[in-house]
């Protein structure tokens, strides 16, 4: 959950009322928040940066208040005290308005052809003659920097740019250009640096180069212009020092580039809702033209309302509650969403505002009329039905299995569920193509590329980071593999199984036998010939020893392998003594 810090006099002064920290924390669980932590200026520097650096630090009073993640019209002091004033019924819900210019035509932004193949989206908007100071200015920024963190998710989604309009003349231009060609003076900087050049600079700041990534092996990166070819920013590093914002600016200009173009919108209105308060006629924002590629325009920001209806008896049935709608209207309007009742009194219409990007179907309005009833409100009841809840038979095998396997003399092994594709092909003596892995989209490390299709290389990764542990080394695991199924609905599917081994200067491979011997006395499935119980097959495999391995046969069907090693398996985990393998499917077993 996303930490917002606002200053207690600050915070109390804007509510009109003062609270006691007791009294503030019960208003923020009631409201579905939590007040974290009561601290100061002082402490948190401290903490962070040592008690000589908080020397001179205040020692006026911070609340952090942990936010719900996606409510992010509450991620700065202004979205808080307006929803809690809301709350407390002190003020009705804001009417966001978008409004043309007074004077003159609307800003405008033409996206260039070349964008769509690093960021193709962008939105904008204007907040005019807005009343801005020191303590306004540092929330504005560090709104952006909480939304950079979570929706925009660090900048690859979305990357805000806000700028002095009274620095630059329209209309912009949204270019993606080769890196050399893109000059201009960054933020906080003095001199010129070339975008490629800027890549280098910041590869040593902490704040910036943690976004470098993003577009750093592309071959263009995007810039805005202005018509004089001023450079407002490149999305999504820097801003330029040129349309900086001060404590003196009064006309704002925001741009949202982005990949996601619903999260840019999201971002944009509540980027203006939350700070067109501030504005000469509060709660405007003035409209700005995006000219697509093919020439259309759309306008922006939309500071759409929408209306969603909801049953009353619904609402009723899901909360535990049993009150009338005009109630529940009343409930819903503390939340900012006013609603109105059908004439039936049956159904409630509730009108979605522009902050509200969270609620996305009926059941988030539900929630939020539990928020404002209270959960302490809701009466405590049985639930009315027969089910009885139990432990699902797989796990309930397994969990047996795993004690008579340890008693047995092994000891389990938990590893990781994703390896690398080498693991579970080359270094098996597979190809590739061959296994039915289900490959990871964007891997983060070569170590985690595929989910695992078998539990022995992790096994084996485990033996060989023990390998000073005195011999003979005895493991096993029993967890999910995860293989592709077409039939699947999601294109893969999870099976449970069990792979044990015996790693010593002997292969073991009696050991292994009698642990197999042991497992199918347990489930009852005896020793035969006929195919009505379990038997071994000879067969071969490229990761076992030629006329060292064998199919387990339960029934007629094929559940796993009980084999020896092939030599270069061994060598390929960095292994010199021979190692036997049980390798067994659980569901045939269940």
């Amino acid at each position: 959950m996303p930490t917002v810090d606002v200053r207690r006099d600050e915070l109390f002064a804007a509510l009109n009322q003062t609270f006691t920290d007791e009294q503030f924390d019960e208003l923020c669980f009631e409201f579905g928040l939590e007040l974290d932590e009561v601290t100061s200026e002082k402490e948190m520097i401290a903490k962070e940066q040592g008690s000589d650096r908080a020397a001179n630090a205040s020692e006026e009073v911070i609340y952090k208040i942990d936010v719900p993640a996606n409510r992010y019209d509450l991620l700065c002091i202004e979205g808080l005290v307006q929803s809690l004033l809301v709350f407390l019924q002190r003020n009705t819900a804001v009417q966001y308005r978008r409004v043309e210019p007074a004077e003159g035509q609307r800003q405008r932004i033409v996206i260039q052809p070349d964008t769509a193949k690093v960021r193709p989206h962008v939105v904008g908007a204007v907040l005019r003659n807005i009343q801005l100071d020191e303590t306004r200015l540092k929330s504005f920024i560090k709104l952006q920097d909480k939304l950079h963190q979570n929706i925009c998710r660090k900048r690859t989604l979305v990357a805000i740019g806000t700028h002095d309009l009274d620095t630059l003349e329209g209309p912009f231009s949204y270019e993606a250009l080769p890196p050399e060609q893109i000059v201009f003076t960054p933020l906080s900087e003095t001199k010129d640096f070339s975008a490629k050049e800027l890549m280098t600079h910041y590869k040593g700041e902490s704040h910036l180069k943690q976004y470098l990534h993003i577009i750093e092996d592309k071959p263009v990166y995007p810039v805005i212009y202005d018509k004089n070819r001023v450079v407002l920013s490149m999305p999504p590093i820097i801003n330029g020092e040129h349309s900086k914002m001060t404590a003196n600016t009064r006309n704002v200009f925001i741009e949202c580039t982005a990949t996601d173009l619903t999260k840019a919108t999201i971002v944009l209105n509540i980027l203006v809702t939350m700070f067109s308060m501030y504005c000469k006629e509060p709660f405007t924002v003035e409209a700005v033209d995006v000219q697509l590629v093919d020439g259309s325009v759309c306008t922006y920001p939309e500071l759409k309302y929408r209306t969603e209806s909801v049953p009353v008896a619904e609402i009723n049935g899901k909360v535990g509650i049993n009150e009338p709608a005009e109630k529940l209207s009343s409930v819903l309007t503390r939340m900012c969403l006013t609603s109105e009742l059908s004439e039936d009194k049956k159904i409630i219409a509730v009108t979605i505002p522009p902050t509200r990007a969270d609620v996305m179907h009926a059941c988030d309005i539900v929630e939020d009329v539990a928020i404002a009833y209270g959960y302490n409100n809701i009466e405590f009841v049985l639930p009315q039905t027969c089910t009885i809840g139990k432990q699902l038979p797989m796990n309930k095998l397994t969990d047996l299995l795993r004690a008579d396997v340890a008693q047995a003399g092994f000891t389990e092994a938990l590893t990781f569920t994703l390896c690398s594709r080498a693991d579970v092909s080359s270094s098996l003596l597979h190809p590739i193509e061959s296994v039915p892995a289900v490959h990871i989209g964007n891997p983060k490390t070569l170590e985690f590329q595929v989910a695992r299709t078998t539990l022995l290389p992790g096994i084996l990764k485990t033996v060989a980071s023990n390998r000073k542990v005195s011999l003979p080394l005895k493991l096993f695991e029993i967890s999910d593999i995860v293989v592709r199924d077409e039939k699947s609905e999601v294109g893969a599917k999870n099976l449970r199984s069990l792979c044990a081994v015996h790693y010593g200067r002997r292969p073991g491979f009696e050991v292994m036998h009698g642990l197999l011997d042991r497992l199918m006395q347990l489930r009852e499935v005896p020793c035969t010939k006929d195919g009505s119980g379990y038997c071994l097959e000879a067969s071969s495999d490229p990761t076992y020893f030629p006329g060292r391995c064998a199919s387990v046969m339960v029934r007629g069907e094929k559940i796993g392998t009980l084999a020896v090693l092939h030599p270069d398996v061994l060598k390929n985990f960095e292994l010199n003594l021979p190692c036997a393998v049980l390798d067994l499917a659980m569901e045939p077993l269940l």
